[in-house]
């Protein structure tokens, strides 16, 4: 046990403190520094110099020049590049030009309307972990929710102008969220 050298166990340092890289301003050697943002090199000089950078350096590399689709907003050819957060599409002519494609959002359904409140509509939103249902946008005076679906059908028997979708046994069906009635019909939009 008298053989264990006790200053690797050290546990100020960090296990990659030495970068071994030089100061470009005074020199001295650089050195892993820690802020609230995260880890950076910095220079061992510090205060006298205050030189640093990041850990990993993102460029804006220029991937592929995408010669058929000009800018919409410029005209110069669009250019696939990789950036900080990733690959996207931006022009040519940056920083004159700041068009990036930006991907579609999907289209939105159109929901009926909350048959609760009859102020707001029912919208998909999605819980903490990663379930979709529907809620009235009109939250939080309404807190309307459903699990499943909804589709702007009335009930046959408590004329609640709601249903949700289901599948049974294959096929799809309509049931009215009430807890007291819970009827259940085939889905007329399916059999066609």
């Amino acid at each position: 046990m008298s053989k264990i050298d006790h200053s690797i166990f050290n546990a100020d340092k960090h296990a990659l403190e030495k970068e071994y890289e030089i100061c470009p301003k005074c020199g001295s050697e650089l050195v892993v520094k820690h802020s609230k943002s995260g880890a950076f090199l910095g220079c061992a000089n510090y205060p006298t110099c205050d030189y640093m950078r990041a850990f990993a350096h993102h460029d804006s590399n220029e991937i592929k020049v995408l010669d058929d689709a000009p800018c919409p907003e410029c005209g110069r050819a669009l250019v696939i590049r990789n950036g900080r957060y990733g690959m996207f599409i931006g022009c040519t002519g940056y920083p004159e030009c700041d068009f990036i494609v930006h991907e579609e959002e999907e289209q939105a359904d159109t929901f009926p309307q909350c048959p609760k409140c009859h102020k707001g509509h029912l919208q998909k939103r999605q819980n903490k972990y990663g379930k979709f249902f529907y809620a009235c946008d009109a939250y939080p005076k309404c807190k309307y929710s459903l699990n499943q679906y909804p589709v702007a059908h009335q009930c046959e028997q408590c004329d609640w102008p709601v249903m949700v979708q289901k599948k049974r046994a294959g096929k799809a069906m309509l049931q009215c969220p009430q807890k007291a009635c819970q009827h259940m019909i085939e889905d007329p939009n399916e059999s066609q």
